[in-house]
């Protein structure tokens, strides 16, 4: 257990890291366009399709079949190179012709995505430059979850810290030379060159994000060689649990595009895309760092167990991960709710209350959005994607439904209405997800999770309530009241009312005696004890 705590830790140092410089950049990014403008939504959508396509044929597919398949075969004489050197060649083919006919369809993609006109015009010239990150965002999470099943974690999670890095500097220069607009500049105002230093380097940074880990392959004793010889490498096995994989991201994309279709029907001066997508960037935030950190290091592991056919230390180590999770998630999420309007404030101060709605609307989908990401996962580790794809269509199903009636809210609530969908449907997805996949393996250590997830949910609350009264006492969230008047009153509240949550979190907790906070705190105790006998012996 302690390596699987020093890999979560690794993956979540990375992982925050990498959010925070994805903050900065997305910070620039707005100064740049601005949030509700005639540019942010056309930027948006493009940079939409290349992660959406990416999500297909890379993120869900290569996250479903690769750990696994690599575990299998690395009981093979090489310890599964040849292997691996088979599969990456395929990938790289198939990445490189996607990404070839995406561009070449920049045009109709971006017609279906819901823009006409100018603003089609202009989304259609950020793609051809956008684009391309198909490629290159294949190629990263292949040769990241290559590095995984080697278990070696740091390179896939510090690799985007690359990327940003890169996106910042990029932002700066189109802001020297062009400004800093807050209007998102006119129609014809944009020009081939602001168009290339935006979109292309924003490609620039996916590129270094992906080739940087080359390097790390040599790191772990693996040489990349191209080989197109696929045959008798089992790589039908990989097709077939790659199929569902495909058709459940198929269906997922359904959604989105009907999702960014709705929004961008609000027009230029409401919350749209861009707003949507920097409040899930702070939804995010807590699942990068902790949910998929945790996950990414039992990952692995329960592969393994699956492989031997050791159900009860697979059941075990879901138990454990998916209670680590609960733990820190529901905090999380309490906190976001306090404080979205202070930090949306932050990003996009005159549109600080849309923003704040999304963000809402989409933390309160948070806690079961990482239950249904173990549980995927789980799935996976046993060679199973079919049952995913069974329980994602119920919630895509649902998605599609209510983000159509959300046609019917009001344009300055629309966004935040399809965030709630989104939230609702993945409530529904968790609890199936979890109920199949207890009748798959026998059970799931549900009395524990429960036993838990409701002391987590009644000190979440409390802490809520505390924090909002605290947040009241501080001004509230009106226009000109001191949370999100500013910077620095934005930062001084949310300091004052996360730590406030944090000690009612963690109070109600113990008074609830929870076994799992004792479990999380006693590292952290263990150290603190240590240093004190260290400083103790030095006086």
């Amino acid at each position: 257990m302690a390596s699987v705590g020093r890999a979560s830790a690794m993956l979540a140092s990375g992982t925050l890291v990498s959010r925070l410089l994805g903050f900065v950049k997305a910070f620039l990014l707005l100064q740049a366009i601005a949030g509700i403008s005639f540019a942010a939504n056309a930027y948006s959508t493009s940079m939409q399709v290349p992660n959406s396509i990416y999500a297909i044929i890379a993120q869900g597919i290569l996250n479903a079949i690769l750990v696994p398949q690599i575990i299998r075969a690395s009981v093979n004489a090489d310890g599964g190179k040849a292997y691996i050197n088979k599969l990456v060649t395929l990938g790289i083919v198939v990445f490189g012709v996607v990404a070839l006919i995406a561009t070449l369809l920049s045009p109709v993609l971006m017609q279906l995505f819901g823009l006409r006109g100018a603003q089609a015009e202009l989304a259609t010239a950020f793609a051809y430059w956008s684009l391309p990150q198909i490629f290159f965002l294949g190629l990263y999470t292949l040769l990241g979850e290559v590095l995984n099943a080697r278990k070696s974690f740091g390179p896939f999670t510090w690799a985007p810290v690359v990327n940003n890095i890169i996106g910042i500097v990029m932002l700066v220069i189109f802001i020297l030379a062009f400004g800093a607009d807050p209007s998102g500049h006119r129609a014809h105002d944009w020009t081939g060159g602001m168009v290339a230093i935006l979109a292309g380097g924003a490609t620039l940074g996916v590129a270094a994000q992906a080739l940087i880990l080359f390097y790390f392959w040599r790191r772990v004793g693996l040489r990349f060689r191209f080989d197109f010889g696929w045959r008798g490498v089992n790589l039908g096995h990989a097709g077939k649990a790659a199929g569902w994989t495909f058709a459940m991201l198929i269906a997922t994309q359904v959604a989105g595009l009907i999702e960014v279709n709705v929004a961008n029907s609000s027009g230029p001066a409401y919350a749209g895309p861009l707003v949507m997508s920097n409040a899930w960037l702070f939804f995010m935030l807590p699942h990068g760092i902790i949910a998929v950190s945790i996950v990414t290091a039992y990952y692995t592991r329960m592969a393994e167990h699956a492989h031997r056919g050791d159900i009860l230390s697979f059941r075990s180590d879901f138990s454990s991960g998916a209670r680590s999770i609960l733990l820190l998630i529901t905090f999380c999420a309490a906190v976001l709710i306090v404080l979205a309007f202070p930090i949306s404030s932050v990003f996009m101060h005159p549109f600080y209350e849309q923003m704040g709605l999304v963000l809402i609307a989409y933390v309160i989908g948070l806690v079961p959005f990482s239950i249904v990401f173990m549980s995927q996962r789980a799935f996976y580790s046993l060679g199973d994607t079919r049952t995913p794809f069974f329980f994602t269509l119920i919630q895509v199903v649902v998605i599609i439904i209510g983000v159509l009636l959300c046609f019917s809210v009001a344009p300055d609530l629309r966004a935040a209405a399809i965030a709630l969908v989104v939230s609702i449907a993945g409530g529904i997805q968790a609890i199936i997800a979890v109920v199949l996949l207890r009748g798959r393996i026998g059970g799931v250590d549900g009395r524990r999770i429960a036993a838990g997830l409701w002391r987590f949910l009644v000190a979440g609350l409390a802490s809520i309530i505390a924090g909002a009264g605290f947040l009241v006492l501080l001004g509230g969230v009106g226009r000109g009241a001191f949370p999100v008047s500013g910077l620095f009153s934005a930062i001084v509240s949310m300091a004052v009312v996360g730590t406030v949550m944090l000690i009612v979190y963690v109070g109600i907790l113990s008074l609830l005696h929870s076994r799992d906070l004792e479990a999380g705190l006693a590292p952290i105790l263990t150290r603190v004890g240590r240093g004190s006998e260290h400083t103790g012996d030095t006086e």
